[in-house]
Order: C-alpha cells, then sequence, then structure tokens
C-alpha cells in the first residue's frame, strides 16, 4: 500500500469535504460545517481562488489533506495560514501528518513567507504534542475574534 502525498485537484472535492466533516464530528461541531463542493469549488479553482491544498491518497482513497491560504501581517508582510490538517481516524499515529505538515513548511519556505501561522483547540493534546515537536511558539495569550454569517448580515 504506497501512499502519494500530491497536490489537491478538483476531483478530490467531495473526499476532502468528507474529511472536513470527520474533523467537524472530532472537534465536538459537526453541524458547523456548512461549505458545499460547489463551494469549494469555486474559492479552490476558480477565477477568485483563495486557496490551495495537498492530500495524501492510499490505495485511490484521501486519507488526509492539508488546506492553506495566504494572508497579510502588517508588521510581517506575506504569512502562509494552514486552515487544516487532517488525517482520518484510522490512519492516525503513522507518520501521515507530519507528511503534509513538512509540506506545507516546505511551500512556505519557497514562498519566502514571513511566518506560518494555524490554530489548535486547547484540548487537543495529540495536536498541540505534534506542533510541539516543530519546535512551534504556542501562544495562548491572543483570543480569536469572529463574526459569524448571520452576525455579519445583520449589522
Amino acid at each position: 500500500m504506497q501512499v502519494v502525498l500530491r497536490k489537491g485537484t478538483e476531483g478530490d472535492l467531495s473526499q476532502v469535504l468528507a474529511l472536513i466533516k470527520e474533523l467537524a464530528v472530532f472537534e465536538k461541531a459537526p453541524d458547523e460545517v456548512v461549505v458545499s463542493t460547489e463551494a469549494m469549488h469555486h474559492w479552490g479553482f476558480g477565477a477568485d481562488k483563495i486557496f490551495d491544498f495537498y492530500v495524501l491518497e492510499k490505495d485511490s482513497k484521501i486519507i488526509g489533506m492539508a488546506l492553506y491560504y495566504y494572508k497579510y501581517s502588517t508588521w510581517k508582510g506575506k504569512c502562509l495560514f494552514l486552515e487544516d490538517l487532517i488525517v482520518t481516524e484510522a490512519e492516525r499515529k503513522q507518520g501521515y501528518g507530519k507528511l503534509l505538515f513538512n509540506q506545507i513548511i516546505k511551500i512556505a519556505k519557497k514562498q519566502n513567507v514571513k511566518r506560518m501561522e494555524w490554530q489548535v483547540l486547547d484540548w487537543n493534546a495529540p495536536a498541540i504534542e505534534f506542533y510541539k515537536s516543530y519546535k512551534a511558539e504556542l501562544d495562548p495569550s491572543w483570543i480569536n475574534g469572529k463574526l459569524t454569517y448571520h452576525q455579519i448580515q445583520s449589522l
């Protein structure tokens, strides 16, 4: 069984969305996923493209993915934001997350970004330990702010 790391394609979107939904269940927020494959197609492959992703494929099935985009820091300049790093539960603890994370680091180096960022839930001990193994800075002093779609529309 060979595992292939490759750039994601339009044909991968349904399996990628299934991984995203699996992650939402793991993160105790299954009803929060409202994105569709059509929306992902538009934002990942259309004229207004804003994200890219890599997948890990095993026996023609996607078992992991890393989705990222670029953002701009007024203090640092161009940064890369890793939105999601997901390995399906049955395939965890085999080094697949490391393959994906290392690929995103390669992209960050190639793009000469000034910072690579991501978020991790404070209760996700395995993920926290994974990032600590890279000597990553995990900064508890920042509070995440957001307005939901409905909040934005009501303002």
